[in-house]
């Protein structure tokens, strides 16, 4: 599987912290000194979730050279889809790419990292020699705006990556670690609304419905700290990888103490540590591929550089995976 491009797509609504202390007892330094955040982007009424995987996917298409009709898959990671049904197959017709499958995986904010390695293997078989992998969520429909604890966390957003089919020496994908703990997941929820209406007689059916995200911040944050730098341990010990041999730290875009912390833990300098935290917020499974698209683009990353990168929350799911960017032809 080689990495060969990115694309991302931001929403159109800028909102800075002092934007939100006009609606919640807050302020810039409250934020900023707990999460790093300083704005988040927030979707307008008219902007749908399909609307940012659409460009964020056209974007790599666009880098890799590729006409759309020769992929063969669209996967895309999300939580927050258009349609529960799934909104791949509607990202598919938007890009014209009529020839590939499309399908929605959800695994909230490991999403992107889970469909990276979920597409890698389409592509080490060689049933696919074309994938467009997206990461794209629109956590503004699903937040309290009057909960403080959360509402200064999450925006809007999507990343795309285009992967190609190589040889085993030119793989791009090194080494993979998944896991899920469902056993926590109650740290970290969007749950169904609990109501129901009348059926016929005394029989009752449940209505259809979500509750605003309900988040633990603590527990949320002490799992990152804790999952994040063993994942990333076993990662790099299965693959005889040392952390001076790393070029970059790629990490899911949740709180920039815990990028910190993870970069403390293996001695890695914070400079080598991308984060565009600080202008989007959490944007979920956008945030991976939002971050490498943007690194690519003005030149920070560059084709034979090596990242460990590492995906966490809700589920509760976490993964790492070791990439070799490659770059288009």
């Amino acid at each position: 599987m080689a990495l060969v491009a990115s694309g991302s797509a931001q929403a159109n609504q800028t909102i800075s912290n002092a934007d939100l202390s006009e609606r919640v007892q807050t302020s810039d330094e409250w934020i900023r000194t707990r999460t790093g955040i300083q704005s988040r982007r927030v979707s307008t009424p008219d902007e749908s979730l399909n609307d940012l995987a659409i460009r964020a996917g056209a974007k790599a298409l666009e880098m890799a050279h590729w006409e759309p009709d020769t992929l063969d898959m669209v996967l895309l990671a999300t939580s927050t889809p258009d349609d529960l049904f799934g909104s791949a197959p509607k990202v598919q017709a938007g890009l014209k790419a009529h020839n590939a499958v499309a399908f929605d995986l959800t695994a909230a904010c490991s999403g992107f990292l889970f469909a990276l390695v979920t597409a890698a293997q389409y592509l080490r078989t060689g049933a696919m020699q074309r994938v467009l992998v997206i990461g794209a969520d629109q956590l503004s429909r699903f937040v309290d705006w009057d909960d403080r604890s959360t509402c200064v966390l999450f925006g809007d957003g999507a990343g795309a990556v285009a992967l190609e089919a190589t040889s085993a020496e030119a793989d791009g994908l090194l080494g993979f670690r998944l896991r899920s703990d469902g056993s926590r997941g109650h740290s970290l929820t969007l749950p169904q609304i609990p109501t129901s209406l009348p059926l016929v007689n005394t029989t009752r059916h449940q209505c259809g419905g979500y509750l605003p995200i309900q988040m633990n911040g603590q527990e949320v944050y002490k799992f990152a700290v804790r999952e994040v730098p063993a994942i990333l341990k076993e990662l790099l010990e299965q693959t005889s990888t040392t952390p001076e041999q790393l070029d970059w730290l790629l990490l899911h875009q949740a709180n920039q103490r815990i990028l910190d912390a993870v970069a403390d833990r293996f001695s890695i300098p914070h400079s080598k540590v991308l984060s565009n935290l600080a202008n989007y917020g959490n944007t979920s499974a956008s945030t991976i591929p939002l971050m490498l698209d943007e690194a690519v683009r003005d030149g920070r990353v560059a084709p034979g550089h090596l990242l460990a990168s590492s995906g966490f929350g809700a589920g509760l799911s976490w993964g790492a995976a070791l990439l070799r960017w490659q770059g288009p032809a």
